[in-house]
């Protein structure tokens, strides 16, 4: 897979839904991938190519 992401990694911690976790877990040894390269190739597929944060002036 090609990104435009960097090779530095970041430790998180995420609270999910048991059953979303367990339904992850399983597609990723389906895909013969880890759980932390199927979260990141599903945030890339979810999130745009660049995301813009505008200051809205009062």
């Amino acid at each position: 897979m090609t990104t435009n992401t960097s090779n530095k990694k970041q430790r998180v911690t995420l609270f999910l839904n048991p059953k979303i976790l367990i339904q992850a877990k399983a597609q990723a040894i389906i895909e013969n991938i880890t759980l932390t390269e199927l979260t990141q190739k599903a945030l890339i597929n979810y999130l745009p190519v660049e995301t813009v944060i505008k200051k809205i002036q009062v």
